[in-house]
């Protein structure tokens, strides 16, 4: 006999056993001898019994979910302990003293047992607890929950442990804890970046944040930062005065709350919204689900992709119910001659919602650029730029500047005059102008 890809010799009774039986476990099963050396030479244990006891409670205990029922024992006549181990069918198997880690999980490669990569444990869990991001195992199992137990608290909702099944934050099979447990937990990896544009195009940053933490917390942090982008516009009609501010505050709600449950937490990236004078985006990784399409989405028809996170939304009373804050938003938006927008790509949802005080706030100053531009005249300009070089100018010095005539020499300047651009004092051969 040799060691192999299904065969592992060990000359005596050590901690590294549990590697060994994790790696067969994680891969195809196989059969561990121990009281034989690396050469294949059977050379016994001491006490049999002493370490049979030991290597049982040792499995038992050192090695999480439960292997045990996948690995049969046998105390062999020559001192030795087989032990056959199958492939297990809650892969990955891990060392409970390091986790579901590199260092904590092992796989069978060749004759020899090694340590599996991120990637392969992500596969081994996408294998066992099926393709739904939530219910899957996630890597990081040292979690705390304050900010989720500030917000059930907050909207009078129970939140203890002995929920968290029912809640999905825990798996049944060994009181794991899920991805949406990661979600709410107070390490989320997961962010929400907010930036603040000065240009249509979105190049020229204004201001930047990035929210982290639970995602109860990003979305209370998110939601008071835009509020403080959120102007307010004031308008008269006769004696009173009237406010509005530039986007409904409760489109500005349901679009966060949309991109925080609907997005593809699979994807490592995170929600991007982008605020410029005419408009704020927000924009989530994860296009539309199969069958679904953007007049499906506009007319209330929702495929949740994260079913445990919108029910637990819902429950807190944050959501009503599925496919309606779309519909409400667009509500919001029915007197508004400019309405919101939606596009999608195969990896991303935008949901852009107008401004609606842009156009009263671009067209007062597009119009006031060209009246500047119309009553300033190249004539104008040389005068201007003759004013602010020796700062004043006679009427027969005006003529000869502008090459002109008297009469039209007047005319330029009663213009400019009018305009606000410059004044003058003085009559006759005493009359100065001067810039205003």
């Amino acid at each position: 006999m040799f060691e192999s890809e299904n065969i592992e010799f060990k000359a005596k009774l050590s901690d590294e056993i549990y590697k060994e039986v994790i790696a067969f476990a994680n891969t195809d099963g196989g059969t561990i001898y121990i009281g034989v050396d690396d050469k294949g030479n059977v050379i016994g244990l001491e006490n049999v019994d002493d370490s049979y006891t030991r290597l049982t409670n040792g499995i038992r205990d050192a090695i999480q979910p439960d292997v045990t029922m996948f690995i049969r024992y046998v105390l062999q006549e020559d001192k030795v302990i087989r032990i056959e181990v199958g492939e297990g069918s809650y892969k990955p198997y891990y060392l409970k003293s390091k986790g579901l880690k590199p260092n904590g999980v092992y796989v069978r490669q060749g004759a020899s047992s090694a340590p599996a990569s991120q990637e392969l444990i992500r596969k081994m869990i996408k294998d066992t607890d099926g393709d739904q991001f939530e219910d899957m195992r996630t890597m990081e199992q040292e979690l705390t929950f304050e900010e989720a137990e500030n917000a059930f608290k907050n909207y009078g909702v129970e939140f203890s442990e002995d929920k968290f099944i029912t809640l999905g934050l825990r798996n049944l099979h060994d009181d794991h804890y899920s991805n949406l447990a990661l979600l709410l937990s107070d390490q989320c990896k997961h962010t929400v970046k907010v930036a603040v544009f000065s240009d249509e195009d979105k190049t020229i940053f204004k201001d930047a944040k990035e929210f982290e933490g639970s995602i109860f917390r990003q979305l209370d942090d998110t939601y008071s930062y835009l509020l403080l982008c959120n102007r307010t516009m004031s308008t008269f009609q006769g004696l009173n005065r009237i406010e509005k501010k530039d986007y409904p505050e409760e489109a500005l709600r349901e679009a966060l709350l949309n991109a925080m449950v609907h997005r593809d937490y699979s994807f490592s990236g995170s929600i991007i919204i982008n605020v410029n004078d005419s408009e704020i985006e927000f924009i989530s990784i994860g296009g539309l689900l199969p069958g679904l399409s953007v007049e499906d989405i506009q007319s209330g028809i929702s495929q949740p992709r994260n079913r445990k996170l919108a029910e637990i939304f819902h429950r807190l009373k944050l959501i009503e119910s599925y496919g309606t804050g779309i519909r409400r938003i667009y509500k919001l938006y029915e007197n508004n001659s400019v309405k919101p927008r939606i596009e999608v790509t195969p990896n991303a949802f935008k949901l852009i919602l107008p401004n609606a005080n842009y156009k009263n706030i671009i067209e007062p100053i597009k119009n006031i650029k060209e009246q500047i531009t119309l009553k300033i005249t190249p004539q104008m300009k040389v005068v201007i730029d003759y004013l602010s070089e020796y700062g004043e100018i006679g009427e027969e010095e005006l003529q000869e500047l502008l090459n002109v005539k008297r009469t039209r020499a007047y005319l330029i300047a009663r213009q400019m005059i009018e305009q606000g651009l410059i004044e003058c004092s003085g009559r006759g051969t005493n009359k100065r102008y001067y810039l205003k």
